[in-house]
């Protein structure tokens, strides 16, 4: 991560407020049936202030909430807290975390994209590595229609997804589900109007 980048979210989770809520990501709430229902572990990758860690830990997995930025991370430990769930942290910067071998049930990868095409790949494939076989990874993020909106994510059109380019990159993953829409999204004052999204879930392969 840049210097830049890293100054860029450090002043911005500095604001008092949770830039996008407290509540987890409604599509990775909308998964809680397809979560583990006794135990195991959950890694969020990129996961700020922990509004979607939290929620995993409320589930009952042991989760590893990872993010690049300091600032963020107390405040995901203050919101664990408040909850009264167990979540631990680590500053990670995700482009160059040596990325642990299938040790996790569950990966949550919701709006992270900050990564150049090169880097998601090598991001994607850290994902694919850090799950069990048969592990369920959850990911959403916006589209390129998201653009014309301009209600959140990043304005470069190179980090938006498609269709096509999660199914090449999941698309051998078992139970495997994408879906596209247009919604309205309220998660605190960084995720807020009309939205273009896509949401994925599925299996790593056995």
């Amino acid at each position: 991560m840049s210097t830049d980048q890293f100054h860029h979210w450090e002043t911005r989770f500095a604001h008092p407020d949770y830039v996008f809520g407290t509540e987890p990501n409604a599509f990775l709430a909308s998964c809680e049936g397809l979560l583990p229902q006794t135990g195991g572990k959950a890694l969020a990758i990129a996961d700020g202030e922990g509004r979607n860690g939290v929620f995993l830990a409320e589930c009952g997995l042991e989760v590893l909430s990872i993010d690049f930025s300091p600032t963020a991370q107390a405040k995901a430990r203050a919101l664990a807290a408040e909850r009264e769930v167990a979540l631990e942290t680590r500053t990670v910067d995700i482009l160059h975390w040596d990325w642990p071998e299938a040790e996790f049930d569950v990966v949550a990868a919701i709006f992270f994209q900050f990564a150049t095409p090169a880097e998601r790949a090598k991001i994607f494939e850290g994902i694919r590595k850090a799950l069990k076989p048969g592990g369920l990874l959850i990911l959403t993020g916006y589209r390129p229609e998201q653009l014309a909106y301009g209600t959140g994510g990043p304005r470069a059109l190179e980090n938006l997804y498609t269709r096509a380019l999660l199914e090449h990159a999941f698309g051998d993953f078992t139970d495997l589900s994408i879906a596209e829409h247009d919604t309205v999204v309220d998660e605190g004052h960084g995720h807020k109007g009309l939205s273009a999204l896509i949401d994925l879930h599925g299996r790593k392969p056995v």
